[in-house]
């Protein structure tokens, strides 16, 4: 018995010299998905790429994390504890470069590419009895701007800043995730609320069912002095019940990233078959519609992962 143990772990040697470790290896491929709170978009579409991945990656095992989304989970992509994340734009690009005021503690330098996915539409949405049409109606009312330091949070703040706004020209600034902010407005403890979110979040089309709303614009020469990664959009009308006319307002580009120590045949993988099940992801939420290869590396604010990096040689996006 001992001497086949001997044999065996002497063939083990023999594969890893001859560069076929990957085989062993794969056997325990484990790929934490790093999503955002339940009631968004990054949560459900977390799901369906956590299922696609354990049925395509030969050997895999996949969780799904509910976390803050953007910031926390690029946190934790640096520390090596996911290996693919949600994340906003914007966040991406403080991270790469170390801005410790949106909540990062130095220049992450791990952190690759995979693709860019949906635009998060800002939507600043408040009961109908608020009053509040628009942004220089939220002088002196209350608002929920996000997690602290969330992608959402950091997208509260720009558009202030364009708007000549202040947290302090609030009557009450309160920092809650989505669900939390929707129960209190719909307590009447909260104006309005501020969600970064693929159109359509479940959240707030839980809010417009349960009271009348008022979806305020973000005017597009606000939009235009905060500048890129933002772009000007539109709320189409009936997004969300009682939304009677289009709704102007700020995007930005989500990205799917992962870090440097993620091999590059498991980011190979993770690219391939994000694109390949695309239908699943939108099944799993609608924001997935818009996810289209052709814009997969625009306005990437980090390098691509050698593996993504691969795939998009083979479909001629990258040279």
């Amino acid at each position: 018995m001992h001497n086949f143990r001997t044999k065996f772990i002497a063939a083990g040697a023999l594969a890893l010299s001859l560069g076929l470790g990957a085989v062993p290896a794969k056997a325990q491929e484990f790929i934490n998905v790093l999503t955002g709170g339940t009631s968004g978009v990054y949560y459900p579409l977390g799901v369906a790429l956590s299922e696609i991945y354990g049925k395509g990656i030969e050997g895999a095992r996949t969780q799904v994390q509910a976390t803050k989304a953007s910031v926390e989970n690029l946190n934790l992509l640096q520390q090596g504890k996911g290996e693919i994340a949600f994340a906003l734009g914007d966040a991406v690009k403080l991270a790469a470069e170390g801005n410790t005021e949106a909540g990062f503690p130095g220049k992450l330098d791990k952190l690759r590419g995979v693709a860019a996915i949906y635009p998060n539409y800002i939507q600043i949405v408040a009961s109908k009895e608020s009053g509040i049409k628009t942004l220089a109606d939220l002088k002196g009312k209350s608002l929920s701007v996000g997690a602290p330091a969330s992608g959402t949070e950091l997208n509260a703040r720009a558009i202030f800043a364009a708007a000549g706004l202040k947290y302090e020209d609030l009557g009450r600034v309160e920092y809650l995730p989505f669900a939390e902010s929707v129960e209190l407005i719909k307590n009447r403890q909260l104006d309005a609320t501020l969600q970064s979110a693929g159109l359509g979040v479940a959240s707030i089309r839980d809010l417009a069912t349960s009271v009348p709303i008022n979806v305020v614009a973000v005017p597009a020469q606000d939009v235009a002095k905060i500048g890129s990664p933002y772009l000007s959009v539109t709320i189409p009308k009936g997004t969300y019940e009682g939304q009677t006319e289009d709704v102007a307002t700020a995007a930005v580009g989500n990205f799917l990233i992962t870090h440097a120590d993620v091999s590059d045949e498991t980011g190979y993988q993770m690219t391939k078959l994000l694109f390949e099940n695309l239908d699943q992801l939108t099944a799993a939420h609608a924001a997935a519609k818009a996810i289209d290869m052709a814009k997969a590396l625009d306005g990437m604010p980090v390098p691509l992962h050698p593996g993504a990096e691969r795939y998009y040689k083979e479909k001629g996006l990258v040279k």
